[in-house]
């Protein structure tokens, strides 16, 4: 049996179904609205996109396909250039002339190919690279860029291009690439977050910050001694104003009540040269200034007068006259300021202000006669016998007391003299003047 003769290829046939322009636009692009027809211009290609010079302005035609064994479906088309494709094949691939659409309007200007729906097609066809130029896709924004050269110089108002997919793809590609300016360190860094590590810069940073200079480690050491030297002062002049009279009116109550007891105890008077230093023997009265306050033997600071006792000159050349003697002056002195301060207000005394010494047989009252406000401390004349300013002339029984002025200071003395007169014995109960 015979084989059926196989017809030529130029014979063949081609079904019309083969090859769609149309549907093969829409599977590539989409569906697209029909635009009104451009007119066909010339595109020029800038001089510094071309890959060789060119003579004159020609219309955009696809390139011919050189090897007829590519994919049809990969290169898309196919010219009447193709080797051994007949006229009935040929025609149904055949493609008209690509021209770039330009508006007829106004003087003839670079085509916007970002508009132009034909330069997606010969970009996936792969037309840029026969036309020159020197990077797929960058012959829309050349010419853009030649045309409006504020609008190429600013990135954000580039409008999305709408060519072919893969200009689309590539784009998308671009913009997803750029990178993100690193953010600029402020002048001020935010303190790290507590949850995670410090990192060396901020660990330099944060030992720096807590790193305390010399001179503020100087005056804060100054500062703390100035404090501390106020607080000593503070609690000083406490002690000195208040802690010492609390103890020494403590001390000089219960030094009256010892004498008191002892003469309770003992009968008949003592000689002075019986008392011991120290030794408490007789009360003082001043009723005007309500001072009640025990008179011990000497004036020492330490075991007499800081211990709120008033003190009789009794050694040496400072010895005076006992309240019992028939001729002399009886002299003693106390404290002013702090230490229970019996001679505070002695110079608010005025003449003829009565004065009491109580003994264990006898009451003396003394009336005062003459203040004198200041004096040498080294004045000893003003205990003598008979003083020389207190307006005495003869000798007689008087009394004289002395502390420091001015107030809180030793640097001068002052005297308050007085005369006998009254000399009641106990028995014949208490004077006048400690009665009212």
């Amino acid at each position: 049996m015979s084989q059926p003769s196989r017809p030529g290829r130029g014979s063949q046939e081609t079904p019309a179904e083969w090859y769609d322009p149309e549907g093969f636009e829409r599977d590539w692009y989409g569906p697209r609205n029909p635009a009104p027809e451009p007119v066909a211009r010339a595109v020029t290609l800038p001089s510094s996109r071309a890959s060789s010079p060119a003579t004159a302005p020609s219309p955009v035609s696809p390139p011919s396909v050189a090897s007829p064994a590519a994919n049809d479906e990969a290169a898309g088309t196919r010219t009447t250039g193709a080797v051994g494709a007949d006229d009935s094949l040929a025609s149904t691939r055949k493609m008209p002339a690509l021209f770039v659409p330009v508006p007829d309007s106004g003087p003839e200007q670079t085509p916007d190919l970002e508009q132009t729906p034909d330069l997606g097609l010969a970009s996936d066809l792969g037309l840029a690279s026969d036309l020159g130029l020197a990077s797929d896709l960058g012959l829309a924004s050349d010419l853009k860029a030649a045309s409006d050269p504020e609008a190429a110089s600013d990135p954000d108002s580039e409008e999305p291009s709408t060519g072919g997919r893969a200009e689309r793809r590539r784009a998308a590609k671009g913009r997803g690439r750029r990178r993100a300016e690193p953010p600029q360190e402020s002048a001020n860094p935010a303190p790290p977050t507590p949850g995670r590590p410090m990192s060396r810069v901020e660990a330099r940073r944060a030992a720096r910050a807590a790193k305390e200079s010399p001179a503020v480690v100087a005056s804060r050491v100054v500062g703390e001694l100035f404090i501390t030297l106020g607080v000593l002062m503070l609690l000083f002049v406490t002690y000195q104003l208040w802690w010492t009279n609390v103890r020494a009116g403590q001390y000089a109550g219960k030094e009256t009540d010892k004498i008191q007891d002892g003469w309770a105890k003992t009968k008949g008077d003592r000689t002075p040269g019986a008392f011991e230093a120290g030794q408490g023997f007789a009360i003082l009265h001043i009723p005007k200034l309500d001072v009640v306050a025990p008179i011990a033997e000497g004036i020492s600071k330490e075991k007499v007068l800081d211990r709120g006792m008033v003190g009789h000159y009794a050694e040496g050349a400072l010895r005076t006259a006992m309240p019992s003697d028939k001729q002399g002056n009886f002299a003693i002195a106390g404290h002013r300021n702090t230490h229970g301060e019996p001679f505070r207000y002695i110079n608010q005394l005025d003449p003829g202000d009565p004065i009491v010494v109580e003994t264990q047989d006898t009451y003396y009252t003394y009336e005062m006669t003459k203040l004198l406000p200041q004096t040498s401390p080294s004045n000893i004349s003003v205990i003598g016998p008979v003083p020389p300013e207190s307006g005495f002339t003869r000798p007689g029984r008087y009394l004289t007391l002395t502390t420091c002025t001015p107030e809180f200071t030793s640097t001068y003395r002052l005297i308050v003299w007085g005369k006998m007169v009254d000399e009641r014995p106990r028995s014949k109960g208490k004077p006048d003047a400690l009665l009212d």
